[in-house]
């Protein structure tokens, strides 16, 4: 069921990763590779670069490639063993390849555009992709286990939890150049990988489950932690702000309650109530608002996606549904209709981030038309570009395919 895109989707969640060790391999040449990764189609026809805005298209979408993101100029998506593609704005075909790296578990997919590079890996190793060539930008073997499943990128950092290769219980959270993959720090902590990882501000933040620590970015010192009665098993970030909920990995049925923490001292914020159902995933905007998707511990399958306002501490709306695919384009929370209600069912719905689902006028909800990549039986992803593209992109799992639409 959706279940299985969602759990590697809950994996995916966060950005970039280099590791210590020998292994780095320069970008070489700028000229983009030509050689593709198996199952991945052709790479380009054309060699400069693509021009025009983001436009509406359908492409195949090979059984090799795994999550896609995105930036205001193309989509890239990850391949198996640690490959990455990169495809048109314009009509979603293949322009680069990068080539897998090796065996093992699949790393998470970051593509940062603030720094021009997307990353991914398989078991111990990390590629690295140059966004602005089309081309290896650097790979690192990691030295103290597997960069599965949490990992993060600002200001030009990459972060990365390593966890053990062998049963050691040894976590390492280590820190290296976006450009190049050079070795910053590393440092030994107590933490849980299924747990997050933030980035923002000059610090980096982990939890194991209980605290929080907050490190900072530049020499990974510790530099404060959460102060006891705070319980922390899974942490949100996003817009400067951070969060702490239950785990979704959790089986009891009952969870710690939502609470906002201080991203400086760590200390408690006053913060809205929740509904004491299981947090699943959570996105959270500029100006702090909250969409978290809640689903009973007992009976999973349909839930709420439930806003909350981080600043004045209160909820807004919420909107039943069947998916905990969304993302946020500006101030519009994007997801898909639910299965259950036949009327609106396989569409792509926008609802405005402080008005909810039952905004009239301006700020009323707006809707796809159905498209077969849609449907829930393709079990549908999204992926939200950079920039002003005003388009929203489908990625339809069952019959492998990528749609760009209108934005709704």
């Amino acid at each position: 069921m959706r279940r299985t895109w969602q759990a590697v989707a809950a994996l995916l969640g966060l950005v970039l990763a280099g590791c210590a060790g020998s292994g780095s391999t320069p970008s070489g040449k700028s000229s983009r590779t030509t050689v593709s990764a198996p199952g991945v189609p052709s790479t380009p026809r054309a060699q400069g670069a693509v021009s025009g805005p983001w436009r509406a298209w359908t492409a195949s979408f090979s059984a090799q490639e795994g999550r896609c993101g995105a930036t205001a100029h193309q989509i890239v998506c990850r391949t198996g063993s640690g490959g990455l593609v990169g495809r048109s704005r314009v009509t979603g075909e293949v322009t680069w390849a990068v080539p897998p790296t090796g065996g093992g578990k699949d790393a998470a997919l970051v593509v940062d555009s603030a720094d021009e590079r997307a990353v991914t890996g398989s078991g111990a190793i990390l590629r690295a992709a140059n966004l602005r060539t089309g081309t290896a930008a650097w790979t690192r073997r990691l030295t103290d286990g597997n960069a599965f499943p949490a990992l993060a990128a600002a200001d030009g950092t990459v972060y990365v939890l390593e966890t053990p290769a062998k049963t050691t219980g040894i976590i390492t959270l280590g820190a290296f150049r976006a450009s190049d993959g050079r070795t910053l720090w590393h440092r030994t902590i107590d933490a849980d990988p299924y747990g997050g990882i933030a980035a923002f501000g000059g610090r980096v933040y982990t939890t194991d489950g209980t605290k929080v620590t907050a490190r900072d970015a530049r020499t990974g010192a510790a530099v404060a932690t959460s102060p006891q009665g705070v319980e922390c098993p899974n942490l949100i970030s996003g817009g400067h702000y951070l969060v702490c909920t239950g785990s979704p990995y959790s089986a009891e049925d009952t969870f710690p309650p939502l609470q906002r923490l201080d991203p400086v001292t760590l200390g408690p914020l006053p913060t809205a109530e929740d509904t004491g159902l299981k947090p699943e995933r959570g996105l959270i905007s500029s100006d702090g608002v909250l969409v978290l998707f809640e689903d009973s511990a007992e009976d999973p399958g349909a839930g709420d996606w439930n806003a909350y306002d981080l600043v004045h501490h209160r909820r807004l709306w919420s909107y039943a549904t069947t998916t905990e695919e969304a993302e946020l384009a500006g101030e519009r929370f994007v997801t898909f209709t639910p299965v259950n209600d036949a009327a609106v069912r396989g569409r792509v719905i926008t609802i405005d981030l402080h008005a909810g689902p039952q905004a009239t006028g301006a700020a009323a909800p707006r809707m796809s038309a159905p498209y077969p990549q849609t449907r829930d039986g393709e079990y549908p992803r999204l992926v939200v570009p950079g920039g002003d593209s005003g388009h929203v992109v489908v990625q339809a799992g069952t019959h492998r395919g990528l749609r760009s639409i209108p934005l709704p």
